[in-house]
């Protein structure tokens, strides 16, 4: 009799230490928590403020250019039709708050082209 409660209170025990380590992994369901739509709404913020920055400067054509916005981080990519708008177009995504650094992948790409 005693065996079969040591078998019982085992297998109970077993069972309790599966599920705290399922739980503790996390959610996988599929579905992100509610921080990521947090930072991909905080993402989008920053890409519409680099964009509005970039259309309000001087002597950049922004039409070509795709911003992206992941965690401060802003990546810049497309075409500009001289290589002065190349470096004008990062120091004015630099100069927005919120921005921590900016990846410049523009290339040049003169007009007719």
């Amino acid at each position: 009799m005693k065996g079969i409660q040591a078998i019982k209170l085992a297998g109970g025990a077993l069972i309790v230490a599966a599920s705290v380590s399922a739980w503790a992994q996390g959610n996988d369901t599929g579905t992100a928590p509610a921080t990521s739509q947090t930072s991909k709404q905080a993402n989008h913020a920053l890409e519409k403020k680099v964009r509005a920055a970039l259309d309000h400067a001087k002597d950049i054509k922004p039409e070509n250019i795709v911003i992206r916005a992941r965690d401060g981080v802003v990546t810049l990519e497309g075409t500009v039709p001289d290589s002065s708008q190349v470096d004008k177009a990062a120091q004015v995504a630099q100069g927005v708050a919120g921005v921590t650094s900016v990846k410049n992948a523009l290339t040049i790409k003169e007009v007719g082209q």
